[in-house]
């Protein structure tokens, strides 16, 4: 039987054995904040985006339909109210959900959720917006009884389908780039698997 001694001694080297080992594994437990891991937290502002092409027209976007909205929400009365009612609705649906396109963009929120074609999303929006401006100041346009607050959100319903319009075209580019890429890019996968399969005859002699 050992001593009381050797047990102690025993120990001792096993704890500081197990010391080293545990400071000199790979496997350490991660410093990582928890926060930096989980929800909202470590966003930052993308500044290429906001100062690019796209990321311009969307904040003229939400800045014109506001101003539009607003101006609409400035008149007091209407006969006929049809053409105000149908202009105060597609200024504040363009404004709301190009605000959140713009907000998702800008902080590279859509880069969280891959599921959604994004840029479909945004084609989708823009070509929306700009037919629904449009038909919305026209029939404001025809409708109106020539005040200031109506021919202001008339000329900024315009000027909001005109950006929209031109959003739409780079989205049209952008969705037909995209497009090729995924194409080009299942043709490369394809033929790589293809090549593994020539490469490895007994998967070969499995098919057959």
């Amino acid at each position: 039987m050992r001593s009381g001694e050797e047990l102690d001694g025993f120990e001792g080297e096993a704890s500081s054995t197990s010391m080293i080992s545990g400071a000199s594994s790979p496997y350490q437990p991660t410093t990582e904040p928890v926060s930096q891991r989980r929800g909202l937290a470590g966003l930052r502002c993308d500044p290429d985006y906001l100062r690019g092409t796209l990321g311009r027209l969307k904040v003229a976007q939400v800045i014109l339909a506001l101003i539009a909205f607003i101006c609409i929400e400035t008149i007091m009365e209407c006969s006929p109210c049809e053409g105000l009612y149908f202009f105060e609705f597609v200024s504040c649906s363009a404004f709301v959900v190009t605000g959140v396109l713009l907000i998702l963009f800008s902080l590279n929120l859509h880069m969280r959720i891959p599921q959604i074609n994004w840029n479909l999303t945004d084609l989708v929006n823009t070509g929306l917006s700009t037919f629904f401006f449009f038909i919305a100041s026209i029939v404001l346009a025809a409708l109106n009884h020539k005040t200031g607050a109506e021919i202001a959100a008339v000329i900024f319903g315009f000027l909001a389908t005109a950006a929209y319009a031109v959003s739409t075209f780079l989205a049209v580019q952008k969705w037909r780039v995209s497009i090729r890429q995924q194409s080009t890019n299942d043709y490369i996968r394809a033929r790589t698997e293809s090549r593994d399969v020539d490469s490895r005859p007994e998967i070969q002699c499995l098919d057959t």
